[in-house]
């Protein structure tokens, strides 16, 4: 794998990360269930989730294994970011019990990261993940409307953090 494609992939693992601590944070019927995956076992469900993918193209709808890709994509949080009918559905959900600061403000958003992450970003930095992260959920607001959908993902791409996340800081990718 290239180095780009390896950085896509902790790219999408750190994705997984903070969507895990929004959803934990905002807690109740979107609190995900078990335990955070490390990388190594995000890793091998990416794959497994990748084979069946496979899988289900080359051999057509085979309902059991279409199960089991659907279950790995809600565990990996497959798509949670940049995914607009996801994004609704999550923010449709946590705004039913109540909501969170974090939906909203950069400050509360910040609070997901370890302190060792702010300092790794930086004061800018810190400011650039969590713009990311709020544009990313600003992408439900514009379903139905293709031009202020397109204007989000520009917001979007103009925010795309750098690697941070003590999880790869550990393993030595960042």
């Amino acid at each position: 794998m290239s180095a780009e494609g390896v950085g896509e992939m902790l790219r999408e693992f750190q994705g997984y990360v903070l969507a895990y601590r929004l959803r934990a944070a905002v807690g109740g019927r979107v609190r995900p269930p078990g335990e955070r995956l490390s990388v190594a076992e995000y890793a091998a469900r990416r794959l497994e989730r990748q084979d069946l993918a496979r899988r289900l193209v080359r051999e057509g709808l085979d309902p059991r294994l279409f199960q089991r890709l659907e279950a790995l994509s809600d565990e990996l949080m497959f798509g949670f970011w940049l995914n607009p009918a996801e994004v609704a559905a999550f923010l449709r959900a946590a705004l039913r019990q109540g909501g969170h600061a974090a939906l909203g403000d950069p400050a509360a958003f910040a609070a997901l990261l370890t302190p060792s992450e702010q300092a790794r970003l930086g004061d800018l930095g810190v400011r650039l993940v969590c713009a990311h992260h709020l544009t990313c959920l600003s992408l439900a607001a514009p379903l139905l409307d293709p031009d202020a959908l397109a204007d989000v993902w520009q917001r979007v791409e103009a925010t795309t953090p750098p690697l941070f996340v003590d999880e790869l800081a550990l393993a030595g990718e960042v």
